[in-house]
């Protein structure tokens, strides 16, 4: 049986084997950066070809950071030494001394990238899932006829918050209730569960497209949330106003959200959306996503032992189980991995 301390602690931190965006496109260039993800600590940058990278930023030598040195294209130099450590984690030269033992072995925790939508997102495994899962977004990101632009913020709370914000669609018609997009509709409502071939929805009954009225829970590769906004005709064209959103800890106190702001349109219909929503509209959500933070960032201390959740909280509750089930799951199979490679005592 699990320990349920070390299940408590696995889900704040981040559950383990599948992606997580980590920084948007344009943040890395050609400078190492250092960042902290699920409570590690990662260096990023771009190579000759503009590829993107990430070990643990660490040097296997004395523990600098290796985001403090250089850039030498398909690997980093560290600043204390010079140690130049590759895109693998594999140390591949120590200037300072001749035959150095330490070149060739690979000293450091490598993370698998890939960029979409202009987002960088890196894979997280443990000892038992080094190599990458398959990702597949929902299509709002992953087909060519939806028109997707990020939007990134950091949130002093932890990322089980932000979900939890994003799993209760009644906050709409309260917090958000002079928004230009969420003024509009009841203030009461009875809701529903629904499976879905990647996760659940949770959804208001007797209404839709009126408000935020559902909200869409996935795991395909990530954990990611789907929510849909009505939008009146002067706010261009596209139809209802999409968005598909990701929590990434930080640590166990901050976390990061991803919102790419969908709409279904290509061509000129596009450039006049983006173009309406650079100018008109982007302040206004701004101004929501605002909201949602002051919230959440100022709950009562210890916040999700001290509720009493109702009805309405029913999708936020059964996402709090899932979660939990997989961290059981994951912590489970890293014992059974770990046993399996132990040494017995005929052998040792």
């Amino acid at each position: 049986m699990s320990d349920p301390q070390a299940v408590e602690r696995l889900v704040n931190r981040g559950l383990r084997n599948q992606w997580y965006p980590v920084l948007p496109s344009w943040s890395v260039a050609g400078t190492p950066i250092g960042i902290t993800r699920l409570s590690e600590n990662l260096a990023l940058w771009r190579d000759d070809a503009g590829k993107v990278h990430a070990i643990e930023d660490r040097c296997p030598h004395r523990g600098a950071r290796l985001s403090l040195g250089w850039n030498l294209g398909d690997r980093l130099a560290c600043w204390y030494h010079g140690v130049e450590v590759d895109s693998t984690g594999t140390v591949r030269k120590v200037p300072a001394v001749s035959a150095c033992p330490l070149e060739g072995q690979q000293c450091v925790k490598h993370y698998p990238v890939q960029e979409i939508r202009g987002a960088i997102f890196a894979y997280f495994g443990d000892e038992a899932h080094p190599e990458p899962c398959k990702l597949e977004l929902p299509e709002e990101l992953s087909s060519p006829e939806y028109g997707a632009i990020l939007c990134f913020a950091k949130w002093k709370c932890n990322y089980r918050y932000a979900v939890d914000n994003v799993m209760d669609p009644m906050h709409g018609a309260y917090l958000h209730a002079v928004s230009h997009s969420m003024a509009f509709g009841d203030k009461s409502a009875n809701m529903q569960l629904r499976k879905t071939p990647a996760g659940l929805a949770f959804e208001k009954t007797g209404q839709r497209d009126v408000n935020f009225d559902w909200v869409e829970f996935g795991q395909s590769g990530a954990t990611w949330l789907k929510l849909s906004i009505p939008y009146r005709p002067s706010a261009g064209p596209g139809g209802n106003f999409g968005i598909v959103g990701f929590a990434t800890p930080v640590d166990e106190d901050n976390c990061l959200v991803f919102f790419f702001r969908t709409r279904k349109c290509s061509g000129w219909v596009r450039d006049v959306w983006q173009f309406m929503y650079r100018t008109k509209l982007e302040g206004l959500h701004w101004a929501v996503l605002e909201q949602d933070r002051a919230v959440l960032e100022n709950l009562a201390p210890d916040a999700r032992s001290r509720e009493f959740l109702y009805q309405h909280d029913t999708g936020l509750a059964r996402v709090r189980r899932m979660l939990q089930q997989q961290a059981e799951q994951q912590l489970a199979a890293l014992e059974a991995h770990r046993a399996k490679g132990a040494p017995t005592k005929a052998t040792a």
